[in-house]
């Protein structure tokens, strides 16, 4: 049973800093990539940053320039490293992962990120 457990989310003031990690558990034949989505109340989920083949990166918009993404594929670790935070950054955020031998996407249970004025 692959399980992704998630830190590091919480509560800080805009501009300030924060750390999210996550690790994939459990029978691992293939890490296909990893990443952080997240969901703002009201809105749908939606893409923050992945890490793909090769440590390929992709990024939304929003956060390019603030947000960096990480990997230790190693280890089925990803990071994310999100400073200059703004209001608009506050949600849950999700580690998502594609492991496995045909890359099944995995949840994990989400972690809340809230930015203050």
């Amino acid at each position: 049973q692959v399980q992704l457990v998630e830190s590091g989310g919480g509560s800080v003031q805009a501009g300030g800093s924060l750390k999210l990690s996550c690790t994939a558990s459990g029978r691992i034949w293939r890490n296909c990539g990893m990443g952080w989505f997240r969901q703002a109340p009201g809105k749908e989920r939606e893409l923050v940053a992945f890490i793909g083949d090769y440590m390929k990166t992709n990024y939304s918009d929003s956060v390019k320039g603030r947000f960096t993404i990480s990997a230790d594929n190693g280890q089925n670790t990803v990071h994310l490293q999100m400073n200059s935070l703004e209001t608009e950054d506050t949600a849950v955020y999700y580690c998502a992962a594609n492991l496995g031998l045909d890359c099944t996407l995995y949840w994990g249970q989400g972690t809340q990120v809230t930015v203050s004025s």
